[in-house]
């Protein structure tokens, strides 16, 4: 029995493209995010990949690109299940603010600190931590079950709430989740054991993908 599941994260968002802080605000893919979502499907198709279920955030980029990779897999009209569980990690009061403008007010050593260390959050926001504590009951609770019992499944959501997913599944401490990189529309896919250990682990990158979270 194939235990498959993949992780992608959403195209290129329209904040991505002029480098703001995101997190649960909601923009939708740009044109060249389309773009590398439906690379990313003719990818799993050309791999042979058969989803039989999907999941997503509830916000619209990923959505979006969950959309447009089932559309390539003709798979449309497989039920979606999107859950705030699976959301973008909280930038609190950076939420909205270019990079630029975040660094200008609190300094490049607290933005690093913000966005790559486990437990420190930005104010108002989410640390990975909290994430990671958000993401796995969800997970746990309703996405695995599913894979155990052979069902390939696919989850589109955020560099963060997808890094809180490779941290449980993977056993990654905190320092090693900090150095996780997922870029936009990159796939990763696991085959799990009946134990939910991981048997493989394949990682497709995006040729047009960005790197910032």
């Amino acid at each position: 029995m194939s235990r498959i599941l993949t992780l992608v994260r959403h195209g290129e968002s329209e904040w991505n493209q002029q480098k703001r802080f995101t997190g649960w605000r909601d923009p939708d893919l740009t044109a060249a995010g389309v773009q590398e979502a439906q690379d990313a499907g003719r990818k799993l198709l050309m791999l042979g990949f058969d989803i039989e279920r999907a999941f997503c955030s509830a916000l619209v980029r990923a959505r979006h690109t969950l959309d447009l990779i089932l559309n390539e897999l003709d798979r449309p009209n497989i039920p979606i299940v999107a859950n705030s569980a699976l959301n973008e990690r909280d930038y609190g009061e950076l939420s909205g603010m270019s990079k630029a403008e975040a660094r200008e007010r609190w300094g490049d050593e607290q933005i690093r600190l913000w966005r790559r260390s486990y437990d420190i959050a930005p104010p108002g926001g989410e640390s990975l931590r909290d994430t990671v504590a958000r993401v796995s009951p969800f997970f746990i609770e309703d996405i695995l079950p599913g894979v155990i019992e052979g069902k390939s499944t696919i989850i589109a959501a955020h560099g963060n709430s997808l890094r809180a997913l490779s941290m449980a599944l993977e056993k990654l401490t905190p320092d090693e989740v900090a150095s996780l990189e997922i870029s936009t529309a990159d796939l990763i896919v696991y085959e799990l054991g009946a134990d939910a250990g991981i048997e493989s682990k394949r990682i497709y990158r995006s040729s047009r993908a960005i790197h910032e979270s």
